[in-house]
């Protein structure tokens, strides 16, 4: 009569490990949650209904959009100057490399608010611009006021101190660029123009994007500052003026607060594509694409079979 065989004793039984902690902060934080939404829905002093009641208001509503644009034009300016602030800070000449450094020293290193308030009271320095020959005859003038509007004086303001911050930036992407294919790119004749945008500007985006984009969420909320100026069209100046009207400062406050994250999610969206679309091949998330064609060729040619040297016998 055969027996069973004998089941050999388990040497080392795997226990999984527990993490008491996970339950105790998930628990702790569910309920802050509810005390929160709790507090939030039964509280009157939110007044939900005027919330409700100017969400949509007109005066809002054209306040975003001023807000929109004061950020897209602030950072365009900003951008452009920063782009040729990171060039003259990489290049050989040091008058281009200390007149760099000089203007990210003097905008990252006063307040942008004081800035704005400059740029609104530029037309007491200079009443007037003019054109002439030196020390000769004006040729024309035009009013100051004229030209640096407040709109105008807003994006001057908000993008000339941003593009400070931009440039260093941009230098940091330009530097993680490996010199090697600057090298590369010279033993094949091409200028150094040429090698900025088309060898080195692009790989240095996946570097450059996500804190660019930060900073264009921050100089979102950055353009509440403009009552500096004064520019008084923007979101936080339209909102601050219902709640003087209306004697109810929090529903306002909480108006301007819904737009500002729906703007910003909206960012942070747009952020998401552009990284994973300049981060191709590098972040695992984002495969680089594959050219079909190539591919078929290259197993083609490995699975061909190879032919020897010597001659067969008969």
């Amino acid at each position: 009569m055969e027996h069973p065989p004998e089941e050999s004793p388990v040497l080392n039984k795997a226990v999984p490990v527990r993490h008491p902690g996970r339950w105790i902060s998930a628990v702790v934080i569910i309920g802050v949650l509810i005390l929160v939404l709790q507090s939030l829905f039964t509280n009157p002093n939110f007044h939900w209904d005027t919330v409700g009641t100017y969400i949509l208001d007109v005066n809002v509503v054209q306040g975003v959009g001023w807000t929109l644009l004061l950020t897209a034009a602030s950072m365009i300016l900003a951008i452009v100057l920063a782009i040729l602030l990171a060039f003259m800070r990489q290049s050989d000449n040091p008058v281009f490399r200390w007149s760099s450094w000089v203007w990210v020293w003097f905008f990252r290193g006063t307040p942008v608010y004081t800035q704005l308030i400059f740029w609104g009271l530029v037309s007491v320095l200079y009443p007037k611009i003019s054109a002439g020959v030196p020390l000769g005859p004006e040729l024309f003038s035009v009013d100051t006021n004229t030209v640096i509007t407040a709109l105008a004086a807003a994006i001057l303001g908000l993008g000339l101190n941003e593009s400070a911050y931009l440039a260093e930036i941009f230098r940091a992407g330009l530097k993680s660029v490996d010199k090697g294919q600057m090298e590369a790119a010279e033993a094949l004749g091409m200028g150094k123009a040429k090698i900025m945008w088309r060898i080195i500007l692009p790989q240095a985006m996946r570097v450059i994007v996500p804190p660019t984009g930060n900073e264009t969420i921050g100089m979102l909320k950055t353009t509440s500052l403009v009552l500096a100026v004064p520019f008084t069209l923007d979101l936080t100046f339209a909102t601050n003026t219902l709640a003087n009207r209306t004697y109810l400062p929090v529903p306002l406050l909480i108006v301007a607060g819904i737009w500002y994250l729906v703007i910003t999610s909206v960012l942070m969206v747009g952020q998401h594509y552009i990284e994973a679309y300049y981060g191709k091949g590098v972040d695992n998330l984002s495969p680089a694409p594959v050219n079909m064609e190539a591919a078929k060729a290259a197993a083609a040619g490995m699975g061909a079979p190879k032919v020897s040297g010597g001659g067969g016998s008969a």
